[in-house]
Parts: structure tokens; C-alpha cells; sequence
């Protein structure tokens, strides 16, 4: 089944809208009821406001905007919106725990807070939201302070928020206190309860999203590595799984996925290509203390490789990961413009569900597939991550493309406009509303409508 960008734009009527996909969309959905007979809501209503185009009857609410004060008069909203995940709370209430991908040159960096701060000079971390019923922010306060470049991350199964430090750098590095690299759980709701602890045994390397099986406990992981070789898809096996908020401090095994024969993902083009028999080894030095992960020894048979891992979820009894694209010219085996790679464990089988990739008939920027989130009434949003005009897509399982959100907001200037990414597409619990953040300038928006 393929949309071409052509289809794509005379279905939806939004002339920026150009993603082509190829492949078997059925299999995005397990466990979903996803909405049938129906392409989308219509062509984006451009907003007099100037932020945020939607289709029509859809309206949104700015919650939270870079700079702006927090409720807790802790100090600014952060800079550099990123992976974010929806809880539910008491009477109604939601829980939204919010990343910010901040490096040591961010404008504006998470408060240091006594008890929720890992390293004084790391300017990463996460702020966390309380909604009431009807949407009201009701508090906005620091959930972990300290950490470095938090990229995504992902929600437990019993409510808490694991927030991925996309970094290598050590104590010592771009004036670091303290080692980074670390996934660190963080409790919305009360980040008292989980402090500012590392999960160490979960791995030190470039991290960026996690999912994890509800029935195990076990925690697949994606690394983002920005040089080759590039990163891996690991495992993570809890010597406590499912054991709630802080059970993950009690250690595990780290593994990394081996395909065998295929040492780069990229080289893999059909859809639906399957491997049987996939292998985990036993990453020989998880801290990384001398060499990073992607580059240890993994024996003879080696490991396999993907450029751009990033959004990772859990559908029906598999994992789902993202490789928004790869580039022969930067070392990659192939070039593709994104894949959603579907792991049973189970069966110990690895399929290519989706290809994302141009059409030739109408060239237009910004393709890649980034963060991924299921809506609840039944399909997929992606967060697309290029250059132009930036999009949240939904997909059905019918295979049919459509655009949700178009941001508006330019980062550059009029002569070389530039927009700002979206991330952290989530939905609350009701799923009622679809939260996503505009990733500078630095705002976070609730989006209501006539969901199907």
C-alpha cells in the first residue's frame, strides 16, 4: 500500500503537506480500535493568531510558554520543549511531564531545585504540568533539574515518566559535575518520590526513547548517535520488573539487538522484509567507562547498527521503533527517509512495518519521522522532524496520510524562514486531547476537537 505526495495533497488540501509512506499500516494498530472510512479532518485552518493551524471545528490552548514564570515561582519555563507523556491524576486531573533538551548553551535552563538536582551545571531536566478537569493549568513546577540534553523518554506502566539524557558527556565535559548519558525516572505527580537518582544499569550512551512491555517489564531502548557507527536497539531485563516507582534502581542486564547478517538497518528497503531468530548480547561495559557502547566488542558475529533511532512505543504485544532517516553520505548502508521497525518478543522476529520516502512527483522539505504517539480512538501521529514547514501527521490504518497541526511560529527570518519542530505528541488519558510541543520557541499546546 503506498500514498504518493500527490494523493497526499489533493486529499487534504494542504499544499505543505508531503509525506509519502509505503508499507502495511494495519500493523501500527495492534490493539487499537482505529477510526475506519475516514482521511483525515480536512484541510489546516491558518491561525489569525499566528502558532498553531488546525482543521476546522479543532482549537487549541497555549498552556505553557518558554520564558514565561512558572507557577511555582521556582524561576522561567525552560527552553527546548521536547518528549513529553500524559498521566492521570485525582478528580479528572492530568500529570504532564515535560522534557527540555537543553545543552549547556541553552537560554533558559531548568531551576536547580535542593532534592531534584543531579549535576548544578547540567541545564536539562523536565517540568512538570497539573491540568484540572476542563484543562486549567493548576501547577507548573520543576520535576528533575541537573540533567543534560533530555531528549524523549517514555511512560511506565505504573505512571511514571523515564526521561532519556541524549549525551555522552563526562564529569569534566562542557563543565560538568557529574557523568551523563543517563535515563532517569521521574514521578509527575510527586517528583519528591524519585528524586534525582541515574538509573545507571540501564545504560550510559546517547539515549533517546524507551518502551516498555507491560506484561515483562522488560525496557526496550533507541540510541540517537550522531557519528558513525551509529546507534542500537537495546533491552533493558529489570532484576525487579514491574515493580513501581523505583524498582528500576535494583539493577538489571543490558543487551543490545543483533540481527544476524545485518549489520546496518538501513540496508533493509521492502517492506515487510522479516528476520527470524533475533539475538540479544550482553553489552560488555554498560557504564562505558572506556569506549562507548556502539563501538565495544560484541565478539565475532558483531551487532547491528541503525543512524537516527528515536521514537520507541509499545502496540498489541510488540515494540515499535523509529529511524527517522539515513544517509550513505554520512555512513549509513542505504539512504531511506524513515522506518518503523516492529519487534515481537515472542517470536524473537524483526519486521520493516513502514518506509517512509519521497515521491518524485513533488519535491517538498521535511520528512523524517521522529517523536510517535497512538491516539486512543485508534491511529498514529508523527511528529515530523526536517527542514520547512513543520507537521503533526496522522496516519490511519487504512494508510491514508493527513495533516493535524501546522506550526507557525518562525525561528528564522522572513528572508530564511525557519519553523520550530514539533515533539512530544501525546494524549491524555480520556483521550480527549492531544497535547504536543513547538519545540522553540519553547510552547506546549492542548488540542480539542472532534476527535474520531
Amino acid at each position: 500500500m503506498s500514498t504518493t505526495r500527490r494523493q497526499v495533497l489533493a486529499r487534504t488540501g494542504a499544499l505543505s503537506a508531503g509525506i509519502a509512506f509505503t508499507g502495511a499500516f494495519s500493523e501500527l494498530f495492534a490493539g487499537t480500535a482505529a477510526a475506519r472510512g475516514h482521511s483525515g479532518y480536512g484541510p489546516l485552518v491558518p491561525d489569525p493568531a499566528g502558532l498553531l493551524d488546525l482543521p476546522k471545528g479543532f482549537r487549541y490552548r497555549v498552556l505553557s510558554r518558554e520564558g514565561e514564570p512558572l507557577r511555582s515561582g521556582e524561576g522561567r519555563v525552560p527552553s527546548n520543549h521536547d518528549g513529553m507523556g500524559a498521566f492521570a491524576g485525582r478528580r479528572g486531573r492530568v500529570h504532564l511531564v515535560r522534557n527540555h533538551e537543553n545543552r549547556v548553551s541553552a537560554a533558559i535552563g531548568v531551576p536547580t531545585v535542593e532534592g531534584l538536582t543531579y549535576d548544578p551545571m547540567g541545564k536539562g531536566g523536565c517540568t512538570a504540568l497539573e491540568l484540572d478537569g476542563r484543562g486549567n493549568v493548576l501547577s507548573e513546577r520543576v520535576a528533575i533539574a541537573g540533567t543534560a540534553v533530555n531528549c524523549a523518554g517514555g511512560p511506565t506502566p505504573w505512571g511514571t515518566w523515564l526521561t532519556c539524557e541524549e549525551t555522552e558527556d563526562r564529569a569534566g565535559t562542557n563543565g560538568y559535575t557529574k557523568d551523563h548519558g543517563f535515563i532517569f525516572e521521574v514521578d509527575g505527580a510527586d517528583p519528591r518520590r524519585t528524586g534525582a537518582v541515574p538509573l545507571t544499569a540501564m545504560g550510559r550512551f546517547q539515549h533517546e526513547a524507551i518502551a516498555v512491555d507491560p506484561h515483562s517489564g522488560i525496557v526496550y531502548e533507541t540510541e540517537d548517535a550522531f557519528e558513525r557507527p551509529f546507534g542500537l536497539f537495546y533491552r533493558f531485563l529489570p532484576c525487579k520488573p514491574l515493580g513501581g516507582t523505583g524498582s528500576l534502581r535494583a539493577g538489571g542486564t543490558l543487551e543490545a539487538m543483533r540481527v544476524p547478517g545485518v549489520p546496518d538497518l538501513s540496508a533493509i528497503q521492502e517492506p515487510g522484509a522479516c528476520f527470524d531468530r533475533i539475538e540479544w548480547a550482553p553489552v560488555p561495559d554498560s557504564q562505558a567507562k572506556q569506549t562507548p557502547i556502539r563501538l565495544q566488542d560484541f565478539g565475532p558475529k558483531g551487532i547491528t547498527h541503525a543512524q537516527k533511532l528515536e521514537g520507541c512505543y509499545w502496540g498489541g504485544s510488540s515494540v515499535y521503533f523509529v529511524s527517522s532517516f539515513a544517509h550513505s553520505a554520512e555512513g549509513s548502508a542505504a539512504d531511506h527517509f524513515g522506518q518503523v521497525w516492529k519487534y515481537e518478543p515472542h517470536r524473537r522476529r524483526l519486521t520493516l512495518v513502514i518506509v517512509f520516502g519521497p515521491s518524485t512527483d513533488i519535491q517538498l522539505p521535511g520528512e523524517s519521522p521522529d517523536n510517535i504517539c497512538l491516539a486512543s480512538g485508534g491511529g498514529l501521529m508523527v511528529c515530523e522532524d526536517g527542514g520547512g514547514a513543520q507537521h503533526v501527521y496522522g496516519l490511519t490504518k487504512r494508510g491514508e496520510v493527513y495533516p493535524m497541526a501546522r506550526g507557525r511560529q518562525n525561528i528564522g527570518t522572513p528572508e530564511a524562514p525557519e519553523w520550530g519542530e514539533f515533539a512530544g505528541v501525546t494524549f491524555s488519558p480520556d483521550g480527549e486531547t492531544m497535547y504536543v510541543n513547538c519545540y522553540a520557541p519553547g510552547t506546549t499546546f492542548a488540542v480539542t476537537g472532534p476527535w474520531r
